[in-house]
């Protein structure tokens, strides 16, 4: 049986740690980057998950209140690595950018370090939704549950999102 179909009351951690541990670390590692950050990020988010797991009351899907939690942490590690390197958005997506091609996780060719590229020069909300939409392959009214934000404000966010992309990787 699967854990989306389920009573709340009768989720148990660790069935929701191996199922949804993967999805979750590469929605969070497509956002921070590194493996390492990743995996801390991923570890804060069962942490979180782990202590609030019984205010969780069915009223959303599992996964959507997993990747929220996940999104925010995302999120929280990202504003507070600014704060701690005292780099701007954009200069500390540029360095982990560059930090990439020399990752020993990062197993992608040219191409993907350039999508990757140009997934980083996107504004924080059109990143999101972009992720949640190519990678994770989420329908809007998942999105929007988990971002809570407008399915109309999503689409015009992932269609902006497509042409800076496609104008970034084309040289436009």
């Amino acid at each position: 049986m699967s854990i989306k179909t389920i009573n709340p009351v009768s989720i148990k951690f660790e069935d929701l740690v191996s199922e949804y541990k993967e999805r979750l670390y590469w929605h969070i590692r497509r956002m921070v980057i590194s493996h390492e950050d990743a995996d801390d990020v991923l570890q804060n988010t069962f942490i979180k998950v782990f202590k609030n797991l019984n205010t969780f009351n069915g009223d959303s899907q599992i996964y959507t209140w997993l990747y929220r939690i996940a999104t925010n942490e995302s999120l929280t590690f990202i504003k507070k690595r600014q704060r701690t390197t005292h780099l701007s958005n954009e200069d500390l997506q540029d360095n982990l950018i560059a930090n990439l091609s020399s990752d020993p996780y990062f197993n992608g060719d040219d191409a993907q370090l350039k999508l990757q590229e140009a997934i980083n020069t996107l504004p924080a909300k059109q990143k999101q939704v972009f992720i949640m939409k190519y990678y994770d392959e989420l329908q809007y009214n998942e999105i929007s549950e988990i971002l809570g934000t407008s399915e109309g404000a999503l689409k015009a966010n992932y269609h902006h999102a497509v042409k800076k992309i496609t104008d970034h990787v084309t040289g436009n």
